[in-house]
C-alpha cells in the first residue's frame, strides 16, 4: 500500500544531491489512511473485484483518486500528481488501469456502492474512538444535516436535467455529520439524483437518511441521540412520521413552509408571548424574536412536535417574500425536543446553516463537476469525494488542535499540503526533511507527530 516514512523534520538549508519531494505535506493524508486503517478495510472490500495476477490493488487505486481530489484535483487523470511522487505515495496506477477500475465498479451498481460504504464507516467508527474529545459524539449526540445541492453539467451527461434554478446539470442530496464549533464537518452520504429531482420528496430525504444512519456507530443509528436536520425541503408528513416511528424514534429539527395557516397564527401572536432570540454566545439577537404555535396547526403530526416560529429584521438588501410580515422575516420549523427553552431550540436549527460550508468545501474536493458521462461511473466519482473529504475531516480531528481545525479544504491545499520537502534516505530509514522558513513547518511536523502517536490499527 503506502510506503512508511520514518520521520519529518524540518531543515534550514537545502542539501545537494537529495531527492526533492513535491506536496510532501500531503503524507499528512497518508499516515491519516494508515493510522484510521482505511486501507486496509477498503482493501478487503474491494477484494473481489481484483483480478488474478493484478499488478494494482482496487482499494489502493480508489484511495489514489481519493488522495489526489483530497489536494484540489477534479478528475481522474489527476492521479499523475501521485504517481510522480512513489516515495510518498507508493505505487500508482496508470490512467487506463483507473479508468478500467471505475468502469469494473459502476458496473456492478449498488454492490460496489456498498462495498465502499461499508468500508467508511468500518474507519468511522475507529477514528472517533481515536479521536476522544474531539469525536463528533464526544457530547453524546450527533447531528447529521441533509441539504440539497446543484452540480452544473457542462456536456450532455446522463441524467443531467434542467434545475429549479433554471441551470442544468444534477440535483445530488447530502448529508453531513456537524462537528460543531470547534470543528468542520465529514460527509456521511450523498445520494445523486437527476437535475430535476424534487427539493421535497420525502422518499428521496428517507433514502438519504438510511445510509446516513448506516455510516454511523450502531448506538446512534436510533433514538434520541441523533438529530436530524435540514431546511424546509424536509418538513414533511411522510418524512416526519418515518423519522419518529417506533423502533427508530430519531430526534429531529425540520424547516417548515409558512403556510396560509401558520402566517394567520403568527399575525395573532401577543407581545407577551415572544422570547428574544439569542446567538451563539448566549446575548440577545437584535432584531429578532420566536414564539412556539400551538393548537390545531399540529392537527396529523406526530406526537410531541414543537412548532416554533421566528420573526427577524431582514439583513440589508434581503427580498421579502409573499409570507412575510409587517417588514420582518418569517421562518418555521418543527422538532420533537421536549423541554428544551425554545430560544435553545431556534439556535440549534440555526446552525444548520453550517452544511452551507460542507457544500463549499465539497465544491472544492471535486463537487465543482462530475468528471464522467455515465451515472453509474459518477456515482463512484461521488463516493471518491466523499472518501477524500472523510480524509479532509479526519486528519484535523485527530492531529491538528485549536484554530487549525477549522481550515478548509483550499486552506489546508496551500498551506499544509503544498509543503515540499527533501527525502533522504539512511540506515533503511526514510526522512522528509522540511524548510523552516515555510510558515507552517511547525505545523505539519506536529500533526505528524500527533498521527505517530497513534495506535496501529488491527
Amino acid at each position: 500500500m503506502f510506503p512508511p516514512l520514518s520521520e519529518a523534520l524540518p531543515r534550514r538549508n537545502s542539501v545537494p544531491g537529495l531527492t526533492l519531494v513535491s506536496r510532501a505535506g500531503s503524507v499528512q493524508l497518508v499516515e491519516t489512511v494508515r493510522k484510521t486503517g482505511l486501507d486496509q478495510v477498503i482493501t478487503v472490500a474491494l477484494a473481489p473485484w481484483r483480478k488474478t495476477r493484478a499488478v494494482h490493488d482496487p482499494g489502493k487505486v480508489l484511495l489514489d483518486v481519493a488522495l489526489a481530489v483530497a489536494q484540489g484535483r477534479d478528475c481522474l487523470a489527476d492521479v499523475a500528481m501521485l504517481r510522480c511522487e512513489l516515495a510518498v505515495f507508493g505505487a500508482v496506477a496508470s490512467d487506463p488501469t483507473v479508468s478500467r477500475l471505475i468502469d469494473a465498479l459502476a458496473a456492478s451498481g449498488d454492490k460496489a456502492l456498498q462495498a465502499i460504504r461499508s468500508a467508511r464507516a468500518e474507519a468511522r467508527n475507529r477514528v472517533w474512538s481515536l479521536a476522544g474529545g474531539n469525536a463528533p459524539d464526544a457530547d453524546g449526540q450527533v447531528t447529521v444535516d441533509l441539504d440539497g445541492v446543484l452540480v452544473i453539467a457542462h456536456s450532455e451527461k446522463q441524467d443531467a436535467a434542467a434545475t429549479w434554478k433554471k441551470t442544468y446539470g444534477h440535483h445530488p442530496l447530502m448529508a453531513f455529520v456537524d462537528h460543531g464549533p470547534g470543528g468542520t464537518g465529514e460527509p456521511v452520504v450523498a445520494l445523486l439524483r437527476p437535475g430535476n429531482a424534487g427539493s421535497n420528496t420525502a422518499a428521496d430525504h428517507i433514502t438519504t437518511t438510511q445510509l446516513a444512519l448506516a455510516q454511523l456507530p450502531k448506538k446512534y443509528r436510533r433514538g434520541r441521540k441523533t438529530l436530524i436536520r435540514t431546511d424546509s425541503a424536509g418538513g414533511t408528513h411522510d418524512f416526519v412520521d418515518w423519522l419518529t416511528k417506533r423502533g427508530r424514534r430519531l430526534s429531529y429539527s425540520v424547516g417548515m413552509v409558512i403556510t396560509e395557516q401558520i402566517h394567520e397564527h403568527v399575525l395573532k401572536i401577543p407581545a407577551t408571548a415572544r422570547t428574544p432570540a439569542v446567538e451563539t454566545n448566549g446575548e440577545i439577537r437584535d432584531g429578532a424574536w420566536i414564539a412556539e404555535l400551538t393548537g390545531d396547526l399540529l392537527d396529523g403530526w406526530p406526537g410531541g412536535m414543537r412548532l416554533i416560529v421566528r420573526k427577524e429584521r431582514p439583513h440589508p438588501g434581503a427580498q421579502l417574500r409573499i409570507t412575510d410580515a409587517d417588514g420582518m422575516r418569517i421562518t418555521c420549523f418543527a422538532t420533537n425536543t421536549p423541554t428544551t427553552p425554545i430560544a435553545e431550540l431556534e439556535l440549534r436549527h440555526r446552525l444548520r446553516a453550517r452544511a452551507e460550508d460542507r457544500i463549499r468545501a465539497a465544491r472544492a474536493t471535486g463537487l465543482r463537476n462530475l468528471p464522467l458521462k455515465r451515472t453509474a461511473q459518477n456515482k463512484i466519482w461521488f463516493e471518491s469525494v466523499q472518501l477524500a473529504l472523510d480524509l479532509l475531516a479526519w486528519m484535523p480531528m485527530l492531529a491538528l488542535t485549536g484554530t487549525a481545525r477549522l481550515g478548509e479544504p483550499r486552506r489546508l491545499q496551500f498551506r499544509l499540503f503544498s509543503a515540499a520537502a527533501q527525502l533522504v534516505t539512511t540506515c533503511r530509514r526514510r526522512i522528509l526533511r522540511l524548510t523552516r522558513h515555510w510558515p507552517w513547518t511547525n505545523l505539519i511536523t506536529g500533526a505528524l507527530e500527533r498521527l505517530a502517536l497513534l495506535p496501529h490499527p488491527g
